[in-house]
């Protein structure tokens, strides 16, 4: 990932940690944001019943890919951008007291939130760590599930991330991810923004190419399932939101009304 929107994405995610540990009335991102949040109901009672209200907060996803994953007890789980922790957390009940759960991010305000969750609720089978989703910090063949939410579209370098993905899952292990995918084609000032990538939005696939990415490293049974189509408002709220309303103001809204959405993408090794 280049330096420049590895670094803009890093301080963006820095800088709602730090919200969110100042205990700011914030949702962090927004009603109808493309990265979702609590109150679109992504999580039903039963997956943040007993979590911190700033796991809570500070999520950030598009969908709730624990539930897609399809958890066991006893299994090992790595989820990749784990920001304030919610999805490890989640994962953690599932797996118990005999599996594991992983959170991965190279975000040090986002680790210091989520290790401070972990705490909260005394949490033994779980561990964050620093590391990029392009060089996952793990030995091959060491988890059984992967999943990701509203991440894999933030970097460069999808192809990279999803081999490592491959790399640390054991065989027969899961992929279960929730990303943002194009559904139609969008202007080239979408792709050319770097702040439109920390918005979530110019780093998104299309659904084809997403499919031809997992296949060549090497998934098979790959399903993407479209389930939240992101409008041309949705799309302005997450640009307002974001402080983006200057750049959006400038672009075709039409072009951008239903080009994104937000999708379950599984898939095994």
């Amino acid at each position: 990932m280049s330096k420049n929107i590895r670094e803009e994405i890093k301080e963006h995610y820095g800088d709602i940690a730090k919200k969110v540990s100042e205990t700011a009335k914030s949702s962090c991102c927004g009603g109808g944001s493309c990265c979702g949040d609590i109150s679109n109901d992504l999580y039903s009672v039963e997956y943040v019943a007993g979590l911190p209200e700033e796991a809570i907060r500070a999520s950030l996803g598009c969908a709730n890919p624990v539930a897609l994953a399809n958890l066991q007890k006893g299994e090992t789980v790595l989820d990749l951008g784990s920001g304030g922790g919610i999805d490890v957390l989640i994962s953690a009940k599932f797996v118990g007291e005999t599996g594991k759960a992983y959170g991965l991010d190279m975000t040090d305000e986002m680790l210091e939130l989520a290790n401070r969750n972990k705490e909260k609720i005394g949490a033994k089978n779980v561990e964050f760590i620093k590391g990029y989703i392009e060089n996952i910090p793990l030995p091959d063949e060491s988890v059984d599930v992967v999943t990701s939410n509203c991440v894999i579209n933030l970097t460069e370098n999808k192809e990279v991330a999803l081999r490592e993905a491959y790399r640390v899952l054991k065989k027969g292990g899961r992929l279960a991810i929730a990303d943002i995918v194009e559904l139609k084609a969008v202007p080239d000032e979408i792709r050319k923004s770097v702040q439109m990538w920390v918005g979530c939005i110019s780093g998104a696939l299309s659904v084809a190419e997403y499919e031809r990415i997992l296949k060549k490293v090497g998934f098979t049974n790959v399903e993407i399932t479209p389930v939240n189509i992101y409008t041309k408002e949705i799309i302005r709220s997450i640009a307002e939101e974001k402080e983006l309303g200057e750049i959006y103001s400038h672009l075709n809204e039409d072009a951008l009304d239903g080009a994104f959405a937000g999708a379950h993408v599984k898939t095994y090794k």
